[in-house]
């Protein structure tokens, strides 16, 4: 057997695999929007930019991962599914599938585990998909990184997009940061005993990525892990055409090319997004527990 037809055998077998990627029992409109009705409540959501989807039109949407990376998510998918009849399909970090349970509420909401073959699986059948190149690391948010895009060399996601023709819708997300505040980072924590012994036992590497899955602790609501009630704000940004680079899938030069005009449009967002949120006279917890102070005292 050739080089070439192992390689065939292999990517027909992944799709063979990946079939039940696709085809998943799809939850109703109406079932995101119940599941998620807690998270509106609470957090008050704000959507700005959905004129950019397009829902005939399959795309690759890219953000920035938030503290966490659990709060957000749910939100700008169920509220893109409810306008615009799109259900994007999430590609998530492995950690996710590992733990029993939990992999099972990322699978019912449409999320899959973040490999090539899942991603080709899902775009050779037109869906559109999330993604955060920044995985794990920047859900794992060090001191003073709010809102920073933390990719470090990956450019993975824009190989996948040239290779399909998909656009790439830039989006943002802003308030999540905010919700927290971080006493102790994970590299305070890996320079510590603790982190010592993580390193020194292997266990570090072996489940933590050298200490890049080390979440941070952090304090929410008064001395709680709960998180405050900021507001939270989205953001689509234009859709980056990647028909000029169609065929230089592996150029690393065109990949980095789109990769970096990608995280330039999301910083956009995200500037854009701070500016609303300051005009936003009850975006902060205070004005809005007066607010809703204000509102049962009519």
């Amino acid at each position: 057997m050739t080089d070439q037809q192992v390689d065939n055998q292999v990517d027909n077998s992944a799709r063979e695999i990946n079939r039940d990627v696709v085809e998943f029992d799809k939850p109703s409109q109406r079932d995101m929007s119940l599941m998620t009705a807690p998270l509106r409540a609470y957090f008050r959501p704000r959507f700005f930019g959905m004129d950019n989807i397009d829902p005939a039109r399959p795309a690759l949407f890219v953000g920035n991962h938030t503290i966490f990376g659990l709060l957000d998510v749910p939100l700008m998918t169920a509220e893109v599914y409810k306008e615009k009849g799109i259900l994007i399909r999430g590609l998530a970090d492995h950690a996710h599938f590992e733990i029993p349970g939990w992999r099972d509420v990322m699978a019912s909401g449409g999320g899959v585990e973040g490999t090539r073959p899942n991603c080709r699986a899902l775009m050779e059948a037109g869906e559109s998909i999330v993604v955060f190149p920044g995985g794990g690391r920047e859900v794992a948010k060090r001191k003073g990184e709010a809102y920073k895009l933390v990719w470090k060399q990956r450019k993975g996601f824009t190989r996948m997009a040239i290779e399909y023709g998909y656009p790439i819708i830039p989006f943002a997300s802003v308030g999540p940061d905010d919700a927290f505040d971080i006493l102790v980072d994970g590299d305070e924590i890996m320079a510590s005993p603790v982190g010592r012994f993580l390193t020194r036992t292997g266990l570090s590497d072996k489940y933590l990525r050298g200490g890049d899955m080390l979440m941070p602790i952090a304090r929410g609501f008064g001395l709680t892990a709960f998180p405050r009630p900021e507001r939270f704000y989205f953001k689509f940004g234009k859709p980056i055409s990647t028909k000029k680079y169609a065929g230089l899938e592996n150029d690393d030069d065109a990949l980095m090319d789109l990769r970096e005009k990608t995280a330039r449009a999301i910083n956009r967002e995200i500037d854009a997004l701070q500016e609303i949120r300051a005009e936003d006279d009850r975006s902060g917890l205070i004005p809005r527990l007066v607010s809703f102070r204000r509102r049962r005292d009519v």
